[in-house]
């Protein structure tokens, strides 16, 4: 049975996020991924302001009247989402934690790829793929990808994405469009991202905490890594050490983002600290733009 505060949780997530995504995604979402192809419908007569590239001249010449052929769009997709699920997800200092925010951002995508009659599925990993949910459609089936993402524990403690991404290439048979969501700290995926892109749609999420870029000055503080359990102390009163952490992690951004640039990787950067659905739809509009 599923304990109550889970269900209330589940209930104010998809709340949220239906709401989000039908007041400001839905139509963004249609526009940028438009589906496989498109598949001939019909034939029917000329009219004014129609393609004349569409001018089915077979038809034409024996009618004696110009027909063009209609297509219609081959609308339905299939949306993987592939989440980090390791122990540095846990890790949050503004409004919500890295991995809470991963859900919610699945949640809105899988409400998005429903809402246009697309299948989605679930991969988590961690430096194991832990959890996969084959792709269906319907909100009953985007609860359940709700439910498994809350309830999650994993066996695995550090990340690595080329282990997931090499299981994906194998399982999808179909051109797919996958969200890869995680704040990558892991090394030696570049090659496995390329070639997923190479094959199918790759999207890459990178969730930020304000803490992993920038420290206030509040005295000596413990610090652990999540996944490799290394602990160091930190005087945060010392300028010095917050400038020179600082710096590290903006080089650390700086070469993420020209990693994906590098690889024509998409990528839509996000922090705990702020609202997320403004690089969504800004992502949304920049895509279109391109297709």
């Amino acid at each position: 049975m599923i304990p109550r505060e889970l269900i209330r949780k589940i209930r104010r997530i998809e709340i949220r996020t239906n709401r989000m995504v039908n007041d400001v995604l839905a139509g963004e979402y249609h526009s940028v991924f438009k589906g496989r192809g498109v598949e001939f419908e019909e034939v029917r007569e000329y009219m004014h302001g129609d393609d004349i590239r569409t001018i089915d001249w077979n038809v034409t010449a024996r009618m004696g009247n110009p027909f063009v052929k209609r297509y219609r769009e081959e609308r339905e997709l299939t949306v993987m989402l592939a989440v980090d699920a390791s122990s540095s997800s846990l890790f949050g200092t503004a409004d919500k934690m890295k991995g809470e925010l991963a859900v919610e951002l699945s949640a809105v995508l899988a409400f998005s790829a429903i809402k246009n009659n697309d299948r989605v599925g679930l991969v988590l990993f961690t430096d194991r793929v832990e959890k996969f949910i084959p792709p269906k459609k319907g909100k009953k089936h985007v609860l359940r990808l709700i439910r498994e993402l809350l309830m999650f524990e994993p066996a695995g403690g550090s990340t690595d994405i080329k282990t997931a991404m090499d299981f994906l290439g194998k399982i999808l048979t179909r051109k797919t469009v996958v969200f890869l969501l995680s704040d990558f700290l892991s090394a030696g995926y570049e090659e496995a991202l390329r070639m997923m892109n190479n094959r199918h749609d790759l999207v890459t999420i990178s969730i930020t905490d304000p803490r992993e870029i920038e420290m206030p000055p509040i005295g000596f503080l413990e610090l652990q890594d999540a996944e490799t359990g290394e602990i160091v102390i930190v005087d945060t009163y010392d300028a010095s050490i917050r400038q020179r952490l600082a710096n590290t992690a903006a080089t650390d951004l700086d070469q993420l983002t020209k990693s994906f640039k590098r690889m024509q990787v998409d990528h839509i950067p996000v922090r705990t600290d702020k609202p997320y659905i403004d690089p969504l739809v800004r992502f949304f509009q920049q895509r279109a733009k391109r297709y």
